[in-house]
C-alpha cells in the first residue's frame, strides 16, 4: 500500500507579489498595518504599495491609537484613497488631515467622534467635490447638510443616521436642505429621521433620480394625499417607517428603552407640529 504523503507546505515569502497583493487586500487596514507587513519583508514591500489603501477600513475596536494609524494609513495612499469607513474616532484635527490628502475621495462612511466639531466636520466638505457616497451615523451633532451637499454636487448615496433627535433643529430642515443641494441621488436613508410629509414631498419634487428610500423609523410622515402612490410610483425600493429594522447594521432603541434618554428627547410629532411622546 502506498503511504499517504503530507501537502506540500506553503511558504508565504515566495508567493508571486500579485497573488500576495489580493490575499492581503481581503484585510482590514488595521490589520495590514498591525500584522500583515510585519510577517516578511516580501509582504512588506506589498503593504506599503500605494493601491493597498486606495480603500481604508478603520473599523477595528481592539486598539486606541488610531489617530497615528489613520494618518499613517493616508500617507501609504499618497493620494490615491478613494474610500474610508471610520468608526468611532477621529476629531477635526485628524478629519482636515484626511481630505488635505484625498481631495479624490469618492465613498466616505463615518460613525462619528464626540470630539468633531459641526464647524470642522462641515468645513472639511468643502474639500470633496467629488464624493459621490456619504454614510454617516451620529446621535449627537447638529450640522449644515446644506453646505455638504453644495460641496459635493456628486452625491448619488445618501445615509443620514439618527439615533438621537435633535431639538434644536425644524423638523424638515435636513429633508428641505437635501431637497435643495442633492438632486443626483439615487439612493437615500433616512433612519429615525424627523421629517414629515412635506418634507418627504420636496425630496420627490427635487430629486428625480431617486431609487432607493429608507425612512424606517421616521414616524412623522403619515402619508396624506397621493404620497404614498407617490412613493410606491417613484421609487424602486421603498422602506417604509415600520418596516422591520432587522437588517439595520446598528443598534436599534426600542420604545422600551426610551426611558433611558432625556425626556425632552423622546418626542414624535403629529402633522400640525404638536408633539407626543412615545
Amino acid at each position: 500500500m502506498a503511504s499517504s504523503s503530507s501537502p506540500p507546505s506553503v511558504n508565504w515569502a515566495d508567493l508571486p507579489p500579485e497573488l500576495t497583493f489580493s490575499i492581503l487586500l481581503r484585510l482590514s487596514t488595521v490589520e495590514i498595518l498591525k500584522n500583515a507587513q510585519l510577517v516578511c519583508r516580501s509582504w512588506r514591500r506589498v503593504c506599503k504599495d500605494p493601491w493597498m489603501f486606495r480603500k481604508i477600513d478603520m473599523r477595528n475596536n481592539s486598539i486606541f491609537d488610531y489617530d497615528r494609524m489613520c494618518r499613517h494609513a493616508v500617507d501609504l495612499s499618497e493620494g490615491g484613497m478613494v474610500e474610508i469607513n471610520m468608526e468611532h474616532f477621529g476629531n477635526d484635527a485628524l478629519f482636515s488631515y484626511i481630505v488635505e490628502k484625498s481631495s479624490n475621495l469618492r465613498c466616505l462612511r463615518l460613525e462619528m467622534s464626540h470630539l468633531q466639531t459641526a464647524e470642522g466636520f462641515v468645513n472639511a466638505f468643502t474639500k470633496l467635490p467629488f464624493l459621490e457616497d456619504l454614510e454617516i451615523l451620529h446621535g449627537f451633532l447638529e450640522f449644515d447638510l446644506k453646505s455638504i451637499g453644495q460641496s459635493c454636487p456628486l452625491l448619488t448615496t445618501l445615509k443620514l443616521n439618527s439615533p438621537c433627535f435633535s431639538r434644536h433643529m425644524s423638523l424638515d430642515d435636513e429633508a428641505l436642505a437635501i431637497a435643495e443641494t442633492m438632486p443626483k441621488l439615487r439612493h437615500l436613508e433616512l433612519f429615525e429621521n424627523r421629517l414629515t410629509d412635506s418634507g418627504l414631498n420636496a425630496i420627490l419634487d427635487n430629486c428625480l433620480h431617486l431609487e432607493h428610500l429608507d425612512i424606517r423609523r421616521c414616524f412623522n410622515i403619515n402619508f396624506f394625499g397621493d404620497l404614498e402612490k407617490r412613493c410606491s410610483e417613484r421609487i424602486r425600493d421603498l422602506k417604509r417607517p415600520d418596516d422591520s429594522t432587522a437588517d439595520y447594521p446598528f443598534d436599534v432603541i426600542s420604545d422600551t428603552d426610551a426611558d433611558l434618554f432625556e425626556v425632552d428627547s423622546l418626542f414624535y410629532y403629529d402633522s400640525d407640529g404638536s408633539p407626543y411622546y412615545f
